[in-house]
């Protein structure tokens, strides 16, 4: 089964060291994967839930620890997370 790219935010700021990804996906467990940083040189976390609300919750999580204008990205800005 392929993994389902449900959601991806970004933080809304272009700079190396203070961009932030956040992306929400789905295989058969729900994935949050988070970028500090920028994409050849960013720090990538990743965790894995049962449930869509355990996702969801720590998406929101993520993005209220960060400052910046989040907002969710959809259509052709919704990249795939890093592998």
């Amino acid at each position: 089964m392929a993994k389902e790219l449900v959601a991806r935010w970004w933080n809304g700021v272009w700079g190396r060291l203070t961009r932030r990804d956040v992306w929400l996906a789905r295989e058969v467990r729900w994935h949050v994967v988070a970028r500090a940083g920028d994409s050849e040189t960013g720090k990538v976390l990743r965790w894995e839930f049962d449930t869509e609300d355990e996702a969801r919750s720590m998406v929101q999580r993520l993005v209220r620890a960060d400052s910046g204008q989040w907002r969710e990205q959809t259509g052709h800005a919704a990249t795939q997370p890093p592998d």
